[in-house]
C-alpha cells in the first residue's frame, strides 16, 4: 500500500533520516529535527509517525547491537526505502510546482 501524499511531519522525519544516513535512529532523528526545523516532537509523536512510516514500506528498519545503557535493549536504524525516495520526491516536485511565481507573494 503506497499512500497517495505525505504529511508535513512524515516529510521532516523522512528528510531527517536521508540526512543522516546509515546512522538515523530515533534520537538522532530527534535531533535533527530541532537543529533543523526547529521541532522537537514528544519520543510518543516521533514513534508512532516512525512506525506509520514504516508499515506504509516507506522505511526499513534493523537493530543494531544491544548494550547495557539501553536496559539490554537494541537500538533501532531507519533508512528510507525507494519507495520513501519516490514519494519524497513526487512531493518535491509538487511543491516546487505551486511555489512557481509566487515567490513575493507572502510579502504582501
Amino acid at each position: 500500500m503506497s499512500p497517495a501524499y505525505l504529511g508535513e511531519f512524515e516529510q521532516m522525519v523522512l528528510l531527517c533520516i536521508l540526512r543522516i544516513g546509515e546512522d538515523a535512529y530515533g534520537l538522532a532523528i530527534r535531533e535533527e529535527l530541532e537543529t533543523v526545523a526547529g521541532r522537537m516532537p514528544s519520543s510518543g509523536a516521533l514513534y508512532t509517525t516512525l512506525d506509520r512510516l514504516e508499515g506504509k514500506g516507506l522505511l526499513e528498519s534493523r537493530a543494531g547491537d544491544s548494550s547495557s545503557e539501553r536496559g539490554g535493549r537494541p537500538r533501532r536504524y531507519l533508512r528510507v526505502t525507494p519507495a520513501g525516495r519516490e514519494l519524497l520526491a513526487g512531493s518535491r516536485s509538487t511543491l516546487l510546482a505551486l511555489w512557481d511565481g509566487l515567490e513575493g507573494a507572502l510579502e504582501r
